[in-house]
């Protein structure tokens, strides 16, 4: 009689086990050793992830770990740090520190929300997507301008002091943020573009009407002050919200709203900004094609990916673009600053970003002078991961030979990489960066910060708390007696190498915990995180934790949830490490630039 093991493993993954409650998928995994591989593959929780969460991880290279992140989904925290002016965290009171304005993380509620599972900084603003698709935002899209108190969300300018949900016609996907607007992908593959979060404009192009690969978008990325997406079978479009042919458009609808009076996109007492949301007809602009490229040897390599070269993803600073191709190949496009400016830009491939062959030139592998030992050489490099924001970008391979390089506005073809010897062979999965800080992630949700101390986007503590010298901390003692005495304080060094941040400095005793996912933009941080202490229910920053009904809406494909009440029967053995389940027969408001800095990158 045929029994369940005879039915092909793939079905029971993509059709029968996404169904299970988990409780039973525990259950099935205890009857066989052959069914307990199953039920703990790693794909399969990612999958289950994204079906039950809207969380799919695609913004970082996490290969292993998910079903530890399927089980902190169930109630996973936000947390907050660096200059908080314009109301950009939402939070009521913000600790009393020696200098900057929260320099470590607090921790954030996102009242209204089902469980946040990704997050995106704005230039003044955070974006916060729940496991429903629904966005909550804080801060400001516009900290360049100002609002009156009698102004609806349909002023870029209007402050959100505490998180508000936008209400939007379809689940969203993915979230992204340039410095003055934000962009996001719902559900029903539309594009929306927030100059404003009270009037959105959805675009509206044949070129993404969904009914080829060419035309099916995968990927949506802000720049500095322009929107792209990428196509599945490697387009690149681009659009400027700010330059002169969509600003008349905007505007004119923006006069046509405002004589309504009625489209000010007010929010409601209970903390929901009813968007106003409108069409906006326009075909962007089509970058030009690859270069010819040169074939990069890689022993994991299909033959068929060297002859079939396209690009899988991309990363926008400041007028300028990062592709990156599915053998590995990184490449820039300028200057993209506007739609006169494209017809003179053109692709530079940057073989010291992609070639294992040069990047092993670097000094950082070669230099083995007295006091530098030099990192070993990597012996294959493929890198699979791309990120950017205002002045650099980052491209890294994964794994546990896992490579960081780094590169800016000005880097040409013949350029080497910045490469920080504390970030290589570190498993790193997700690179995000600051106006003048940056943060690294790792495997096993470890998270680096380093850079500029930014008011504290850091994020590693008061610096009259750390011992001088150290990162985070003041040059000499001097300084922290002046800032411990009240006095001013004395400008922070910025800090060389990647530092660990603790996500336990309001807690009453040190926790052990996981960081999943983090964002960076302007002088600000944000993360979340999942706690490993199963008793850990204490935190003194703002935890007016609300019990909240179950939402009736749910993601497109949502499956049954596990109630978040009733514990997930799995065995935690530390970050990073897969859990056991039984088995059997075993044992068991700052005015002036975010970005630009005029002033550089201060306190």
């Amino acid at each position: 009689m045929p029994s369940l093991s005879d039915i092909p493993v793939e079905v029971l993954l993509d059709n029968l086990l996404p169904t299970l409650e988990v409780k039973d998928l525990l259950s099935l995994g205890s009857t066989s050793k052959a069914f307990y591989e199953i039920v703990t593959d790693d794909t399969f929780w990612k999958l289950k992830c994204d079906r039950d969460f809207n969380f799919n991880g695609k913004k970082t290279a996490r290969t292993s770990g998910w079903i530890i992140i399927y089980k902190g989904l169930s109630k996973p925290k936000c947390y907050v740090w660096g200059n908080s002016d314009n109301g950009r965290f939402g939070i009521r009171h913000t600790p009393k520190v020696s200098t900057g304005k929260v320099p470590y993380p607090v921790l954030l509620n996102v009242p209204g929300s089902k469980r946040i599972v990704d997050l995106t900084a704005g230039g003044w603003s955070m974006h916060f997507l729940d496991s429903l698709g629904n966005v909550f935002i804080t801060g400001t899209l516009d900290g360049e301008m100002f609002s009156l108190h009698s102004d609806g969300f349909s002023v870029a300018a209007k402050v959100a002091p505490e998180p508000l949900r936008l209400e939007l016609p379809n689940p969203v996907k993915t979230l992204s943020c340039g410095r003055k607007h934000s962009m996001a992908l719902d559900s029903a593959g539309d594009i929306w573009t927030f100059v404003s979060w009270g009037r959105p404009f959805r675009l509206i192009t044949p070129a993404f009407d969904r009914t080829s690969p060419e035309s099916t978008i995968v990927q949506v990325e802000c720049g500095w002050t322009y929107n792209c997406a990428l196509t599945a079978s490697g387009e690149i479009y681009v659009w400027w919200p700010f330059g002169p042919v969509l600003r008349q458009i905007y505007e004119l609808k923006m006069h046509e709203m405002d004589i309504e009076r009625t489209k000010d996109a007010h929010a409601t007492d209970l903390g929901v900004i009813p968007c106003v949301t409108w069409d906006l007809e326009h075909n962007p602009s089509r970058l030009p094609g690859l270069p010819r490229l040169p074939a990069l040897e890689h022993p994991n390599l299909q033959t068929e990916a060297q002859t079939q070269i396209k690009i899988v993803k991309i990363a926008a600073m400041d007028n300028i673009l990062i592709a990156l191709t599915n053998v590995g190949h990184v490449l820039r496009f300028g200057e993209i600053s506007d739609e006169s400016s494209l017809a003179q830009g053109r692709w530079q491939y940057l073989p010291y970003f992609s070639d294992t062959i040069e990047i092993v030139k670097h000094r950082a592998f070669s230099d083995t002078t007295e006091g530098n030992t030099g990192l070993r050489s990597p012996t294959d490099v493929q890198i699979t991961h791309i990120s950017a924001h205002f002045n650099h970008f980052v491209a890294y391979s994964t794994g546990l030979d896992s490579i960081v390089l780094r590169g800016s506005t000005e880097t040409q073809e013949d350029n080497f990489a910045e490469i920080i010897p504390e970030l290589q062979y570190k498993s790193v999965i997700s690179v995000v960066l600051g106006d003048y800080h940056s943060a690294a992630l790792t495997e096993n949700g470890k998270l680096y910060t380093w850079g500029a101390f930014s008011q504290g986007a850091l994020g590693l503590g008061d610096p009259k708390d750390i011992e001088v010298g150290q990162p985070g901390g003041f040059s000499s003692q001097r300084h922290r007696d002046a800032a411990r005495s009240g006095l001013r304080a004395a400008r922070v060094p910025d800090v060389a190498v990647p530092t660990e941040v603790r996500f336990d400095h309001e807690s009453k005793k040190k926790k052990d915990r996981f960081c999943f996912a983090v964002a960076a933009a302007g002088w600000h941080t944000g993360a979340l995180v999942i706690d490993l202490d199963p008793d850990d229910d204490e935190e003194i920053a703002e935890t007016e934790e609300e019990e909240q009904e179950e939402p009736t809406q749910t993601m497109p494909g949502h499956y049954p949830e596990q109630d978040p009440n009733i514990p997930i029967p799995i065995l935690h053995h530390g970050p990073g490490q897969v859990p056991l389940m039984p088995r059997v027969g075993l044992r068991p408001y700052r005015i002036g630039y975010a970005g630009r800095g005029r002033g550089g990158p201060g306190q």
